[in-house]
């Protein structure tokens, strides 16, 4: 009998999950999926730290309570099991932002668990700023084993819980354009992304203080 290359170093192995944390900017969704690469860490396992497109536009997971690490830019023709074969025998992967890979990586992140044993954490926004699901977080939600709403309160300017991520140009609610643009929260910038409950998502109101045009 041959052992794959992926396999850990115990091949009877099994247990492994594919696990989507999500929720809306600001929940912690960064800073979780870094402690959770300390935790798995420091008890001897081994890992990678993936990422697209995060905030710092570099090859890292930042979070806005200033954590950090160095990270595996993840683009479109990356394979992520052909990524891990070339690692050796890995325990788990953290897969930051994983709401903007493909589908076709979606599906690789479930044969990585259910073929080679390895366990993966997946981190990313369920919807995008038109409130429709991204594709890679749709897969997620029919595949992982445990979805897991991540439970930091975020607020909308008004009070109420802050469940959509509204893009703003021009200090205006935008309904229309590319599904992914990269920005942050910056007041100022010329795309950020504001936190809003449902209902001042769908009147496009972003509070008392914010600037007009």
């Amino acid at each position: 009998m041959t052992t794959s290359a992926l396999s850990p170093v115990d091949p009877a192995a099994n247990g492994r999950r594919l696990r989507f944390f999500y929720g809306p900017m600001d929940c912690g969704k960064s800073t979780l999926a870094l402690q959770m690469d300390y935790n798995q860490a420091r008890q001897g396992r081994r890992g990678l730290v993936l990422t697209r497109n995060d905030r710092s536009m570099g090859p890292r997971v930042t979070s806005r309570i200033g954590l950090a690490h160095d990270a595996i830019e993840v683009t479109d023709d990356l394979d992520l099991v052909k990524l891990v074969a070339a690692q050796g025998p890995l325990d788990y992967l953290i897969c930051d932002e994983a709401c903007f890979y493909t589908v076709a990586q979606v599906e690789q992140l479930a044969d990585l668990v259910d073929l080679h044993h390895v366990d993966v954490f997946a981190f990313g926004l369920a919807t995008d700023f038109r409130t429709e699901f991204f594709p890679a977080s749709q897969r997620l939600f029919e595949l992982a084993d445990e979805v897991c709403r991540l439970q930091v309160e975020v607020l909308c300017w008004c009070g109420r819980p802050g469940l959509l991520n509204a893009r703003i140009v021009n200090n205006e609610v935008v309904r229309q354009g590319a599904q992914v643009v990269i920005g942050d929260t910056t007041a100022g910038d010329d795309v950020r992304y504001q936190v809003l409950c449902r209902r001042h998502h769908r009147a496009g109101e972003l509070g008392p203080g914010a600037p007009t045009v």
